[in-house]
């Protein structure tokens, strides 16, 4: 028996994860539930599946996820991706979703099927996505771990991108699921300790059109699931701890055809004029609770008013130097909290950048 209710005993689980399948695999259904986190359940194959397309939909009680009412929870999962599953190993897989209603309509929290219709609609502009998520690992106590109890560690200053004991925490943890992550194939490019102790962050991309969205999910969902291990909480609060400490964030980083070519800076210039006049139904989409990390602060720009510069992290967005010089390249969106969705950051930039779809809107 486990030690607790949360921590895995794995000595005894490795005895039955090793044992034969006799040909059947399992698929782990994932999807994004009403209150932007994630969800998922398993379905027996009878054999192994090698294209999304060969997954029936599926279904579950919306209700209780917050995506219907009780008198008509049926949701509909309709596969959209797979991946190697990384806990199970062997041919299981894990399984990003689409949620939709009986009545074949997308449900109100899929904005991934959006999404998806403006990176069609724009697939010329070859756009290419990366994005940073922030995070921060909680003790059972819900604060961050590794912080004193009743106190708080030593100011920021010595922890971002450190090394070592009374510096960084839990590394196992972030070591573990950049490993997942790799395995079921996902476009993680990197990870680092961040300014705020107990916070870390992982970079995803570059990926392109809706892939990015998909791709970020999953990688959210992994790391729950790795933590859930080790008997850790993740938050992706974009202020998890009032005061003189960092928030968290998920800075978008956008790159278009026009803007890889020579003189392509001209084409990121122009676009800066775009964002600023929606920058208000930019913001309504960038996540929950980020008027308390973008004070202007903490290298934040003022959630009121936009702002665009060469290297400075404290704008909304920031061209960084090297596309600067080379003439070319992507601009950095720094204004998304870390709790947003990928899916509306891309659809909204897409629909900012080059039109939307006739009568609909991403802010809406």
């Amino acid at each position: 028996m486990a030690e607790s209710t949360t921590i895995s005993n794995t000595e005894n689980l490795m005895k039955y994860m090793g044992l034969d399948q006799k040909g059947y695999s399992m698929a782990e259904y994932i999807w994004i539930d009403g209150q932007n986190g994630v969800r998922s359940k398993t379905k027996t194959l009878d054999k192994p599946c090698k294209d999304v397309s060969e997954l029936s939909e599926w279904n579950f009680d919306g209700s209780s996820c917050g995506q219907a009412p009780s008198g008509d929870s049926d949701v509909y999962l309709r596969p959209v991706a797979i991946y190697p599953d990384p806990f199970r190993g062997g041919d299981n897989i894990l399984v990003m979703c689409e949620c939709w209603d009986h009545d074949g309509t997308p449900n109100k929290f899929n904005y991934r099927h959006e999404a998806a219709r403006l990176m069609n609609a724009n697939s010329k502009q070859e756009p290419w996505f990366g994005l940073e998520q922030e995070y921060t690992l909680l003790g059972l106590d819900e604060r961050p771990y590794g912080w004193p109890k009743g106190g708080f560690p030593a100011p920021q200053g010595p922890y971002y991108c450190a090394v070592g004991t009374g510096r960084v925490y839990c590394r196992d943890i972030v070591e573990a699921h950049y490993k997942a992550c790799l395995f079921a194939g996902i476009k993680i490019s990197g990870i680092n300790a961040e300014v705020m102790p107990g916070q870390w962050e992982f970079q995803v991309g570059p990926c392109e059109g809706i892939e990015l969205g998909d791709h970020l999910w999953m990688a959210r969902f992994m790391l729950h699931r790795v933590a859930e291990e080790f008997g850790v909480i993740i938050t992706f609060a974009p202020k998890p701890v009032a005061g003189d400490w960092n928030g968290a964030g998920l800075h978008t980083n956008v790159s278009t055809a026009d803007m890889r070519k020579d003189g392509g800076l001209k084409t990121i210039e122009s676009m800066m004029g775009k964002l600023e006049k929606r920058h208000v139904e930019h913001m309504e989409v960038y996540g929950e609770g980020n008027a308390e990390r973008m004070t202007g602060e903490h290298e934040t720009a003022s959630m009121e008013k936009f702002s665009w510069a060469i290297a400075n992290r404290g704008s909304s967005v920031r061209i960084p130097r090297q596309c600067a010089a080379a003439g070319k390249g992507y601009f950095e969106d720094r204004r998304p909290a870390s709790n947003a969705d990928p899916y509306r950051i891309t659809g909204m930039m897409m629909e900012t950048l080059f039109g939307g779809l006739p009568d609909e809107k991403m802010s809406k």
